[in-house]
């Protein structure tokens, strides 16, 4: 009985939300190690219950005293031995009964999955009211700054420092409210940090951190702190107690990504969708270190660990990679010490998840090694703006400033480093879906112009904007990959077989000698590939991928492709934790002559003759263009149709005069854009110039609309509001 009542269990915990963990290690009050059969742990990883299964020879309850004296936990835990079922709860007997009285033991699951500990429940509660509180918080801190801009000679001074620091580090792009948002999440996150890793001194000890604390210092102290903060004590109260359930460092690392993931979402959700805010399965962080530890060796002789192997996360998130990778080197210490001082690089551009990258990284190599050591090697930096380490791009020159001499100095030693193994999740976060979110990724000209001499160039795909950021990172770290190394990346699985993507497909190969490919699917819109249970929990399909550069290798590269099985995503995270890339059993590939790597994109393939291409329409004989018709263009394009066009000229003039009404309602010097209408870039900019849109009854016209809809109108004058 024990696989079907653990069976039970964990379905029945999933429809709760609840994560089930086998053998799941106890660190009991005497520090001995036990593991219970099972464990099911919320999603901050605070256990809810457990189970332990006993044969059916043993003396069940002789049994269940014998695990109490060994520290077994006896506030929510079920014991069976296939013939009968107790649960104690709060350290009393609640019932028993036996397995096959199905009446009786749905009863007895019941109470156990009712339980809730008094600390998740506050925490429950904390949650809501922070959503209620933070906005009152957050409009108080950013006036009390804007006051301090103005009134304050010693805050303006050390914020224009900082800026000017900020846009030579980070990104130039960087503005005063960027500066503003920074240090708003850093005085909101002092008092997490100090109690999930009691490290009360992290904010005054870090270089970045330091340099933040001198703009705080200059006017948010005392009385004012406290009694600005006074609505978000029963959160961090709450953060503290369910923390102090969290008894494992691996568990509280968890336990800080999903605090910081929720927290981001909630306190600006713009920001979270733009980066990218989701922490990768420890599952999949396992499997890539694990596989990128014997690629290098199989390819190279050498492992991560070894001396002259250079390791980068250029996208570090909460340091989740890199601290998998010090656990990876724990049995080596000599070898791990000099690694994370010296060859083991991370970069992270949000302030947040760079404070917790930090205490993560370090609290992970005291926990291994017994010593706190301050982790040398994270920059906060923009990576895709940091192109002085790029192989074709040259030697930049050094920054001029920094927002600390030390963070410069890190960004410097890691761009003269030859990068031998980049690793990590790349933001996945395209582009907004219209102008009215107002939510747009930076540029990054020199990437993009490397994306448009390569993966553009050798597109035939007449949609050819391949400035995703996941592509940007490809793009960039095949640039900075040392002529011997390995990228692995976990990132969105389009390159794989959408047609737009061919140029991309045609380009990798010449560029690196070995591609695995491991395709976990998970794409809700196109579930008949690349379909089932998405490991992120997003509708955009999921790969890992390991790219291989060797300096002497064949001009076209090898492509290994493998498709696990379409399952739930804990199916598949399971799977990656029970596989090793040594044993799969990965089938070459052999790209088509549209570029495209496996069978089920075939069906995507145009064997006709097409109406038009970018190729055709390239040619400059007209006999040699493959296509029907050698030219195409967008036509008329006005952003809003549902505005512009009707097939009744009444409605047409209603809505077009309705359209103008309410932009004119709209000030000239807005940042917020009301989604009263539909919003687009040249619109903003007439605005901002304070052009207005007068109508007129002559602008009506008839209107080819689409190809089937031949009796439109369109507003002639919508041209001009594009």
């Amino acid at each position: 009985m024990r696989e079907a009542f653990k069976t039970l269990i964990k379905d029945w915990g999933r429809s709760k939300k609840l994560i089930f963990v086998p053998e799941y290690r106890l660190d009991t009050a005497t520090r001995d190690r036990r593991f219970v059969d099972g464990a099911l742990l919320h999603e901050l990883r605070v256990p809810f219950g457990y189970w332990e299964a006993k044969d059916e020879d043993d003396d069940l309850d002789a049994e269940i005293q014998k695990k109490f004296r060994r520290g077994y936990p006896q506030d929510n835990i079920v014991f069976e031995d296939s013939r009968e079922a107790v649960l104690i709860q709060d350290r009393q007997e609640v019932m028993r009964c036996s397995v096959d009285d199905p009446d009786r033991l749905e009863k007895l699951l019941g109470l156990f999955f009712s339980h809730e500990r008094p600390e998740i429940a506050d925490f429950r509660k904390a949650v809501a009211q922070f959503k209620s509180d933070l906005p009152a918080v957050l409009e108080a801190l950013r006036a009390m700054i804007e006051r301090a801009e103005a009134e304050n000679p010693a805050f303006h001074a050390a914020a224009v420092r900082f800026l000017k620091h900020a846009q030579e580090t980070i990104n130039p792009s960087v503005t005063a409210a960027d500066v503003r948002e920074m240090l708003i999440q850093h005085i909101l996150t002092e008092e997490i940090f100090s109690h999930v890793f009691d490290n009360a001194d992290f904010h005054r000890q870090n270089n970045v951190a330091r340099e933040l604390y001198r703009l705080e210092e200059t006017f948010f102290t005392g009385a004012v702190k406290h009694q600005t903060l006074e609505g978000l004590r029963s959160y961090y109260a709450a953060i503290r107690s369910a923390a102090a359930l969290v008894s494992s460092h691996h568990e509280k690392q968890t336990f800080l990504k999903v605090v910081y993931e929720n927290f981001y979402k909630i306190y600006n959700p713009k920001a979270a969708d733009r980066l990218g805010v989701v922490y990768t399965p420890s599952e999949i962080v396992r499997f890539m270190v694990e596989s990128a530890d014997w690629l290098c060796q199989h390819h190279f002789g050498k492992q991560l660990i070894d001396r002259n192997v250079e390791i980068l996360d250029p996208a570090a998130g909460t340091g989740t990679f890199i601290a998998e990778l010090i656990e990876h080197f724990h049995g080596q210490p000599a070898k791990l010490k000099y690694k994370y001082r010296e060859e083991l690089h991370a970069n992270e551009v949000a302030i947040l998840p760079y404070y917790v990258a930090n205490l993560n990284i370090e609290a992970t190599y005291a926990a291994l090694t017994g010593e706190y050591e301050e982790y040398p090697n994270l920059c906060f930096v923009d990576t895709l703006d940091n192109i002085a380490g790029l192989r074709q791009r040259g030697r930049q020159g050094d920054f001029l400033g920094a927002l600390s001499d030390e963070n410069v100095a890190r960004i410097n030693r890691q761009n003269s480093r030859k990068i031998s193994v980049i690793i990590g999740n790349p933001p996945y976060n395209a582009n907004q879906l219209n102008e009215n979110e107002n939510n747009k990724n930076r540029t990054y000209p020199a990437i993009d112009q490397r994306i448009k001499e390569t993966y553009i160039a050798a597109s035939s795909a007449r949609k050819t904007k391949q400035y995703d950021m996941f592509v940007r990172f490809f793009r960039w770290a095949s640039d900075r990959i040392d002529t011997n190394g390995i990228t692995a990346f976990i990132t969105n699985r389009s390159f794989i077989d959408k047609y737009n993507f061919d140029g991309f497909r045609k380009t990798v190969p010449t560029e690196f000698s070995e591609l695995y490919i491991i395709d976990l699917g998970g794409d809700w819109k196109t579930p008949g590939i690349g379909g089932g249970g998405n490991v992120f929990g997003i509708a955009t399909g999921v790969a890992i991928s390991f790219f291989v550069k060797k300096e002497r290798s064949p001009r076209s590269g090898t492509i290994r492709y493998f498709s696990v099985p379409h399952s739930s995503a804990d199916d598949k995270l399971a799977w990656l934790s029970s596989q090793k890339i040594s044993d799969l059993k990965m089938p070459v590939v052999e790209p088509d002559q549209y570029g495209y790597w496996t069978a089920q994109s075939a069906i995507f393939q145009l064997t006709e003759l097409p109406v038009a291409s970018k190729s055709a329409k390239a040619t400059k004989i007209a006999s040699q263009a493959q296509a029907i018709f050698r030219t195409f263009s967008l036509g008329i394009s006005t952003n809003r149709d549902e505005w512009l066009y009707d097939v009744d000229r009444a409605a047409l003039d209603r809505k077009a005069r309705g359209l103008i009404a309410l932009y004119d309602t709209i000030a000239d010097s807005t940042k917020e854009y009301p989604n009263i209408i539909k919003w687009s870039r040249n619109l903003k900019r007439r605005l901002s110039q304070k052009r207005r849109e007068p109508f007129s009854a002559s602008y009506l016209v008839r209107a080819m609309y689409r190809p089937f809809v031949s009796f439109g109108f369109i507003n002639r004058h919508c041209l001009s509001m594009r």
